[in-house]
C-alpha cells in the first residue's frame, strides 16, 4: 500500500471517529477529506532525522577516543550496542532530546557517574562468620570449649594451660569464614538478647501475673457467674490503654467496662461507678482520635484542624506514658490510686472533650462549611475564658488561632492582590461571570457569597470586618484598571501584626473577653492592608478625576447652588416660554443655552440637556399654562469619568434632576410674580387691591419655600456631607455619605412617596400664581380695549380722523413688515435674525398682541366667563385651601414619623402656619 492511499484510510477513519458525519452528506464528507489530507501532507512539525541523531552519536564516540577519553567513549558506543535491541518508533526523538540536553560532553563527562545508574542490590544477606556465631552461642566465653588435649604421660599442668590458652587466643582471632560485615553494622534484635540467670522464674511470674486475662468465670451456688479479682495497678494499667485507643481486656471497642472483673477489696458499686468514669473518659475521646487517625482531607483548614488534634493527643499520650512509667519499675513504695490519676488527668481531659464535642457537632449537622469548625471552636474558647479554665482556654486559643492562620491565606491575597485563590471553596467573595462595564466594576464583578438562607458564606465572628475585606480587595481592583497599582514586591510592605495566640491574648489584656482580644487584633491585621489601597484610591479620585469638583458641579447644576448662573438659565428659558416660543425646544439649543449659563462652574464638554418629550405639551399656550408642563421635560446631563461614576450611579442622578425640576418649578412661579404688568389708569382699585393682595400671599409662599430650601435643606446638609468626606476611608464611605446626602434633600424637600400630596399641593399653589398672572394680563387687555373703543366714538373731530388714517397707514406698514419676517398664523418662531429695527419692533409687536390675545381666550375659558374679581376671589379661596393642607399635612406626617426629616417639615409647617394666621381680605 502506497504512502498516499494509507494516508487517505488513515484520514477517512480519523474524519469517522472524530466529526461523526453520516455517509449520505458526501459532499460535506469530501470537503473535509480534501482539507484534512491537506493539513497532513503540508503540517510543519515532521519527525527527528534518525539518519541525523546517528551520525551525532557516532561522532561524539570519535571525539572521545580523538581527546584521549577511550573509556568514555568505549561505554557509550557499549550502550549504544546494548540499545539496538529495543529501538523503538520513539527512539530517534529521546536520543535527539539527550543531545539537545547535554552540555560539553567532552569536557563535563565523567565516568563515574555512570555507577549512580546501577540498581542497588535488594535484601543483601551478610555473610556468616565464626566471630559473629561465637559471640552470639557464647563461645568465646567457655574456654573449656577450645581446650587442646595432650594425652602425652610426661604433661604437666603448666605446659597444659600455656597451650591452652594460646589455642583458645588464635581460635577467636582467627576465624575460619572470611567476614563481609562491617563493624558498624546495625544491631539486630538477636544481639540485643541477653542471657539472664533464673529466666525461666521470671518468665512464669510475668505469665501469673497476666493469668488474670484467661482465667475462666465459674458459677457460684447462686447461679450467678464469679468475677475475677483484680489488682489496683492492673485496672490502672488497663484504664492508660483504654485512654491511649489500645485494645484492652478490661474494656471493649466501644470503651465499655466488661463485666467479668471486680477490684480487690473493692465493693461491685463502687468499682462499677469507678471504671465506669474511666469508660465515659474513653467514649468521649474515642471521636477525636477516629476524626484525628482518618486519611487527610482536601481542605488546608481541615488538614491544620487534624494536624492540631493530632500534636493535643500526643501531648495527652506523653502524659499518660509518663503515669505509666511511675509504675512499670518500681524501685519504691508508691500509693496506686485511680482517684488520683483522674484527678491528675482533669485537666488535659478538659480540652479533649470540647475538641471532641466539635467534632461530633460538626459529624450531625449536613452541608457544613470547612469554618464551620472554626465558629465552634471560637465559642469554645469564649466559655472557657468565661469559666475560668486556663488551659483549656490556652489549648483550644492556640488551636483556633492556628487554624484561622490558614483562612487569613486567601484574606491576605485578596486584599494585597485584589485576585481570588483558584479553586477555593471557603472563602465568601465571588467573581461575576459577566463582564461589566468600568462604572460598575465596583458594585457587580464582585459580590458577597451567602446561602439560600441569606447566610454569609463567613464565619460568624467575621461579620463585623466582611465590608473592610470586601472594599480593600476592590480597591486594589479598581488601581489595577486605573494602572496606578504596585505589586507588592515593588512597594513598602506595611510590618503584617502577629495573629498567634501569645500576641492575640497577651498578658495586659488578660481580664478582656476573647472576642474583644480577637477583634481588636484582627482589626490591627485588615487595617495594615486596609488603609494604603483605600486612601491612594481615594487620593487618585479627589486629585487626578476631581471628585470634589464633580460634586460641585452637581450642586450647581442641580441644586442652582449658584444664583446668577441658575438665574440666567431659568430666565431664558421662562422667556421662550412666555413669547410662545419653541426654538429652544430642541436639544442642540437647550445644550447650548444650558452651556452658556454654566460656563462659570462647570467644564462646556461635559454638559448637555436634553428634552423628554412625554412631558411636551401639544401647544406653546399649555406649556406655559402649568409648571407641570415642559418644565419636567427639561434633562440636563453631566457627564462623569467612569471611577466618578462608581460613587455617584446614575439613579442618584435622577434624585439631583426630581430636585432640579422642584427648584425649576419653583423659580418659574417667583419668576412671573416678580414680573408683573402694571394696571391702566381705568384699572378698578378694588380689583388692583385683590391682585396686589393675592400676587404678595403668593410670592410670600413661594419665597417661602425657596428659603427653605435652601437655608434649611441643601445649606446644613451639604455641610454635614463635606465634614463627613473629611473622615471617609475608602468608595464605598464616599458613596455611603453621598448617599445619605441626596435621600435627606431629597426627604426633607417633600419628594419621598409619603408625602406625594403635598409635593402636589405645593405645585397647585405654583399653578395659582401662573393663573393669576393669566387673569390680570386678560383684564389689562380688555381694558385697553375698551378704553380704545370709547376713544374712537367719543370724537369725531379733524384730527382724529387725520389720526385714524395715519394709524390705518401704520397698520398697512406693519402687515407688509409682517409677512416680510414670516410670522403668520401659526407661527411661533423667533425672528430671523434680519437686522432691519423696524422688522424686529414689528414682529415683537405682533408676537406680544398673539400673546394677549392667547392669555384672554384661556383665562376666558378657564374662569368660565367669570367676572375678574369672581376669579380672584375662586383663586383666595383656594390658595388657603391649599395652604392649610400643605401645613396640616406636614405637622400630621412629621408627628406620626420617626425619619430624621420630621423635624424639618414640622419646621417648615410653622413656617406656613404664620400665613394662614394672617385675616382674611374682605371682597
Amino acid at each position: 500500500m502506497s504512502y498516499l492511499s494509507e494516508l487517505a484510510a488513515l484520514t477517512d477513519e480519523l474524519i469517522d471517529a472524530v466529526a461523526a458525519v453520516p455517509k449520505t452528506q458526501k459532499r460535506k464528507l469530501q470537503s473535509l477529506r480534501e482539507s484534512t489530507v491537506q493539513s497532513l501532507l503540508n503540517q510543519n512539525f515532521l519527525r527527528t532525522n534518525q539518519f541525523e541523531v546517528q551520525n551525532r552519536l557516532a561522532g561524539l564516540v570519535e571525539r572521545f577516543r580523538i581527546i584521549n577519553r577511550e573509556p568514555l567513549g568505549d561505554a557509550l558506543e557499549q550502550r549504544l550496542d546494548a540499545l539496538k535491541p529495543h529501538v523503538n518508533d520513539f527512539t530517534p526523538e529521546v536520543l535527539h532530546f539527550l543531545l539537545e540536553l547535554s552540555d560539553k560532553p567532552a569536557q563535563k563527562s565523567r565516568l563515574s557517574d555512570l555507577e549512580r545508574l546501577k540498581e542497588p542490590e535488594k535484601d543483601v544477606v551478610p555473610k556468616l562468620t565464626w566471630r559473629q556465631i561465637a559471640k552470639e552461642d557464647g563461645w568465646h566465653q567457655e574456654r573449656a570449649l577450645w581446650k587442646i588435649l595432650d594425652h602425652a604421660p610426661s604433661s604437666d599442668e603448666e605446659d597444659y594451660y600455656e597451650r591452652e590458652h594460646v589455642a583458645s587466643d588464635v581460635s577467636i582471632a582467627s576465624p575460619s569464614t572470611a567476614s563481609s560485615v562491617p563493624d558498624d553494622a546495625p544491631r539486630t534484635a538477636q544481639d540485643l538478647a541477653i542471657k539472664l540467670s533464673g529466666g525461666e522464674e521470671l518468665l512464669r511470674r510475668i505469665l501469673d501475673s497476666q493469668d488474670w486475662r484467661n482465667a475462666t468465670h465459674d458459677v457460684d451456688p447462686d447461679g450467678r457467674q464469679k468475677k475475677t479479682p483484680i489488682t489496683s495497678l492492673q485496672l490502672l494499667r488497663e484504664v492508660v490503654f483504654m485512654l491511649r485507643g489500645l485494645p484492652t481486656s478490661l474494656f471493649d471497642l466501644a470503651c465499655k467496662p466488661v463485666p467479668d472483673y471486680v477490684l480487690e477489696g473493692v465493693s461491685w458499686q463502687t468499682y462499677d461507678a469507678l471504671v465506669n468514669t474511666f469508660s465515659e473518659c474513653g467514649r468521649k475521646l474515642a471521636p477525636l482520635r477516629i476524626y484525628a487517625s482518618k486519611k487527610e482531607k482536601e481542605e488546608p483548614l481541615l488538614q491544620v484542624f487534624q494536624d492540631s488534634l493530632q500534636r493535643a493527643l500526643q501531648a495527652f499520650d506523653q502524659e499518660l506514658t509518663a503515669i505509666q512509667g511511675r509504675f512499670v519499675a518500681i524501685h519504691k513504695d508508691v500509693i496506686v490510686s485511680l482517684v488520683a490519676m483522674l484527678a491528675e488527668l482533669g485537666p488535659s481531659l478538659a480540652p479533649l472533650y470540647v475538641l471532641s464535642g466539635i467534632v461530633q457537632q460538626v459529624h450531625r449537622e449536613r452541608n457544613t462549611k470547612a469554618f464551620r469548625y472554626l465558629e465552634l471552636l471560637y465559642d469554645a474558647v469564649g466559655m472557657a475564658q468565661m469559666e475560668g479554665s486556663l488551659d483549656t482556654y490556652k489549648l483550644l486559643g492556640t488551636i483556633f488561632l492556628d487554624c484561622f492562620q490558614v483562612y487569613l491565606k486567601p484574606i491576605r491575597f485578596w486584599m494585597e492582590e485584589g485576585e481570588l485563590l483558584a479553586g477555593d471553596r471557603i472563602f465568601f467573595i465571588g467573581k461575576s461571570s459577566a463582564r461589566p462595564q468600568l462604572h460598575q466594576i465596583w458594585e457587580q464583578q464582585f459580590h458577597q457569597l451567602v446561602s439560600s438562607e441569606g447566610v454569609l458564606n463567613a464565619p460568624r465572628f467575621l461579620s463585623p470586618a466582611v465590608d473592610r475585606i470586601v472594599r480593600a480587595g476592590k480597591s486594589i481592583v479598581v488601581l489595577k484598571h486605573l494602572k496606578r497599582y504596585s505589586p507588592v514586591a515593588d512597594r513598602m510592605k506595611a510590618e503584617e501584626p502577629p495573629m498567634d495566640f501569645a500576641a492575640v491574648c497577651s498578658d495586659g489584656t488578660s481580664f478582656a473577653p476573647f472576642s474583644e482580644l480577637f477583634g481588636n487584633a484582627f482589626n490591627k491585621w485588615i487595617q495594615s492592608k486596609y488603609h494604603s489601597a483605600s486612601i491612594t484610591l481615594l487620593d487618585i479620585l479627589f486629585d487626578s478625576y476631581g471628585l470634589s469638583r464633580a460634586f460641585d458641579a452637581l450642586r450647581c447644576l442641580y441644586l442652582m447652588s449658584d444664583g446668577a448662573t441658575s438665574d440666567a438659565f431659568a430666565s431664558t428659558i421662562f422667556r421662550q416660554l412666555d413669547n410662545f416660543s419653541t426654538s429652544w425646544n430642541d436639544k442642540f439649543t437647550l445644550t447650548e443655552i444650558a452651556q452658556e449659563a454654566f460656563s462659570q462652574c462647570v467644564a462646556g464638554h461635559r454638559l448637555s440637556a436634553d428634552i423628554e418629550q412625554r412631558y411636551i405639551a401639544d401647544s406653546p399656550a399649555a406649556s406655559r399654562a402649568s409648571v407641570r408642563n415642559t418644565l419636567p421635560a427639561i434633562r440636563l446631563i453631566y457627564h462623569l469619568p467612569w471611577p466618578i461614576q462608581m460613587i455617584i450611579s446614575p439613579a442618584e442622578v435622577k434624585g439631583y434632576q426630581t430636585m432640579f425640576v422642584f427648584l425649576l418649578q419653583t423659580c418659574r412661579a417667583i419668576y412671573l410674580l416678580k414680573h408683573p404688568l402694571l394696571g391702566t389708569t381705568m384699572t378698578p382699585a378694588r380689583h388692583q387691591s385683590t391682585y396686589y393682595l393675592l400676587r404678595t400671599k403668593l410670592l410670600w409662599f413661594c419665597n417661602t419655600m425657596m428659603s427653605y430650601l435652601t437655608t434649611l435643606v441643601f445649606a446644613p446638609n451639604i455641610n454635614r456631607m463635606d465634614k463627613a468626606l473629611q473622615h471617609a476611608l475608602d468608595v464605598d464611605d464616599v458613596g455611603e455619605v453621598h448617599s445619605k446626602f441626596l435621600d435627606r434633600i431629597l426627604s426633607e424637600s417633600c419628594q419621598g412617596k409619603r408625602l406625594r400630596p403635598i409635593r402636589d399641593c405645593i405645585l397647585d399653589i405654583y399653578d395659582l400664581a401662573i393663573k393669576l398672572e393669566d387673569s390680570h394680563q386678560a383684564e389689562m387687555a380688555r381694558l385697553e380695549e375698551e378704553q380704545q373703543e370709547i376713544s374712537r366714538l367719543s370724537t369725531f373731530s379733524a384730527s382724529q380722523q387725520q389720526q385714524q388714517r395715519k394709524r390705518k397707514t401704520r397698520a398697512g406698514r406693519t402687515a407688509s413688515l409682517y409677512s416680510k419676517t414670516g410670522l403668520g398664523v401659526g407661527n411661533d418662531g423667533e425672528d430671523d435674525g434680519d437686522d432691519d429695527d423696524e422688522g424686529k419692533n414689528a414682529a415683537r409687536v405682533i408676537r406680544e398682541e398673539k400673546w394677549k390675545r392667547s392669555i384672554m381666550e384661556d383665562a376666558r375659558a378657564r374662569g368660565n366667563n367669570k367676572s375678574t374679581a369672581a376669579v380672584m376671589k375662586e383663586m383666595h379661596s383656594d390658595f388657603e385651601r391649599h395652604l392649610r393642607f400643605v401645613a396640616s399635612g406636614l405637622r400630621g406626617v412629621a408627628r406620626g414619623s420617626r425619619e430624621d426629616a420630621a423635624a424639618k417639615w414640622d419646621l417648615l409647617a410653622e413656617m406656613l402656619e404664620g400665613g394662614i394666621k394672617e385675616a382674611r381680605h374682605v371682597f
